[in-house]
């Protein structure tokens, strides 16, 4: 009875002070005491663009305790760095913006459907969002299936194009090493040649000084 009879006086009382100050307001503006400037956030995604962006809830499984346990809800990125062209993938909590995954896609990674969950999926990574590198087993929840076929074949593609990226430099490097060994080889080759050839001038030069040497009869 207390609390219902406290709520119509506190409202009467705010009434009072609602007049009071109009009768009291004489357009004179007060500056502020505090004055509050705009401060630069670095996020240290500054050289990287955006190619995947979506809401979703991210676990991981702990190993010890052998369940699943929820890092954050919010935004998971694919993020490619203008420069090395590389992509990771970077998860902030909304609220905090805390990141709670945060690991590059590399070749030879995969993701498959969570079982039994088509708006789910599951994937191992070295992750880095708590400043060391550790194995982790993720899991992440779309809204709805077609999020997570959106993420699920953009995740495969990048994982493919780093596959096809350390192919295409390794076939590379190959290709270089022959080259060396071939221009090697061929400068071995070469060089007895050279010999033969200084060995021949010399044997002839000896022989004209020989000719030349000997007694006209």
């Amino acid at each position: 009875m207390a609390s219902i009879s406290n709520e119509p006086e506190r409202e009467h009382r705010d009434e009072e002070e609602t007049g009071a100050n109009e009768d009291e307001d004489t357009g004179a503006q007060v500056a502020p005491i505090v004055r509050l400037e705009e401060v630069a956030v670095t996020t240290g995604e500054e050289d990287e663009d955006t190619i995947l962006d979506l809401k979703s809830k991210l676990y991981r499984f702990d190993k010890d305790g052998s369940q699943w346990k929820e890092r954050g809800a919010g935004t998971v990125k694919f993020l490619k760095h203008r420069v090395s062209g590389k992509i990771r993938l970077v998860m902030r909590q909304s609220k905090t913006l805390k990141i709670c995954a945060n690991h590059l896609v590399r070749s030879g990674m995969s993701v498959q459907e969570h079982a039994g969950n088509d708006k789910s999926c599951v994937w191992h990574a070295r992750d880095f969002s708590d400043g060391e590198l550790k194995d982790e087993l993720f899991c992440i929840r779309f809204a709805s299936v077609e999020n997570c076929k959106a993420f699920m074949q953009k995740f495969k593609e990048v994982a493919e194009s780093e596959e096809e990226k350390e192919e295409s430099k390794d076939a590379s490097d190959t290709a270089g090493l022959l080259e060396k060994l071939t221009v090697e080889e061929k400068k071995t080759e070469e060089k007895p040649a050279a010999k033969a050839e200084e060995k021949e001038k010399s044997e002839a030069v000896e022989e004209k000084k020989t000719e030349e040497s000997v007694p006209s009869t």
